[in-house]
């Protein structure tokens, strides 16, 4: 049953996979409204999601318990993409002490005095971890590429503005490689957001009182550059998608797609780690059965007088301090 569960799940995410030295476009390869021969329906989408919150919930414990390997999920979209309800719904039944969120925004000056992945790698997950960066170090070629003012605000040398992107796409995959190389499984979610559907996530967004707080009128000037963010993810996609961190397009445009979707990407990551539950050696299973021997002589069942010698000395201790 577990195998076939696995297969499923490979094959399922499978059509999402970037494959490493693919050129993408992603108007032509990856469609936003795709959605699965096998779930065609919300209602089974639901039934779904919540097998992959379980399976999630169980690997994420023996990830913590065998604390060798941690994980760092990179969730990337355009404004209104869905990151937020993403992360909420798939990780609903996680032990939220093994998962940590970090969410990107404007650099610092002191951000800015220092290499432009230092700021990620203080973020990174520890091991037995779970790590969701939202938004990410892609921004360093994404939304800088759209804005290039924003690169003369990190006081690069002018000879390391040469062929500066090609030249940060390299420099990423080595940085995630040197962490897969030291068990830290990285995986890339892009949540691929139609421009109409973005659309109209903005007008609910207007004219939903309750969602008011999430519109703000630069989304509409970010909107006007859609072009040109466009370009940036399909070079991104392209030159970042290697063997030891695969980018995942995933259609956004149903959101209760796309949350099954990133759970079943991140359960198969988990599945190819697959951690254990420590064992323990002939001694340490001695001294457990010494110590539940001296426990269960404790018990009331034990005829000591234990539960009776509980109650006097909760009586002393009353009298004690009336």
């Amino acid at each position: 049953m577990a195998d076939e569960r696995t297969r499923r799940i490979s094959e399922f995410i499978e059509p999402l996979r970037v494959r490493p030295g693919r050129s993408v476009r992603l108007d032509r390869d990856f469609d936003p409204r795709q959605r699965s021969k096998t779930v065609r329906r919300k209602k089974e989408g639901r039934e779904l999601l919540q097998t992959g919150i379980a399976m999630l919930a169980d690997y994420q414990a023996r990830l913590a318990a065998q604390d060798t390997y941690g994980v760092l999920m990179c969730l990337q979209a355009l404004d209104a993409g869905g990151k937020d309800g993403t992360i909420r719904h798939v990780m609903s039944g996680v032990n939220p002490q093994g998962v940590h969120v970090a969410g990107f925004k404007v650099p610092s000056a002191e951000e800015l005095d220092h290499d432009y992945l230092w700021r990620y790698a203080a973020r990174l997950p520890a091991r037995g971890d779970i790590g969701i960066f939202n938004r990410s170090h892609y921004e360093e070629v994404l939304v800088v590429r759209v804005h290039p003012e924003l690169l003369d605000r990190q006081k690069l040398p002018a000879e390391s503005r040469k062929k500066i992107w090609h030249r940060r796409y390299r420099e990423i995959n080595d940085w995630e490689r040197y962490l897969v190389d030291n068990g830290f499984r990285v995986v890339k979610v892009f949540l691929n957001l139609s421009y109409e559907e973005q659309r109209q996530r903005f007008l609910k967004r207007i004219d939903v009182p309750d969602r008011n707080w999430k519109f703000s009128a630069a989304d509409v000037k970010e909107r006007r550059r859609w072009k040109d963010y466009q370009h940036a993810f399909n070079e991104m996609l392209s030159e970042t998608s290697t063997p030891w961190a695969p980018w995942y397009v995933v259609p956004a445009d149903r959101k209760w797609f796309a949350r099954i979707c990133t759970a079943a990407i991140l359960v198969h990551t988990l599945i190819e780690i697959d951690p254990q539950f420590p064992t323990v050696d002939a001694a340490a299973l001695q001294r457990l059965a010494e110590a539940r021997t001296e426990l269960a002589t404790q018990g009331p069942e034990a005829g000591n007088g234990s539960r009776n010698h509980g109650k006097r000395a909760g009586h002393h201790h009353r009298a004690a301090t009336v």
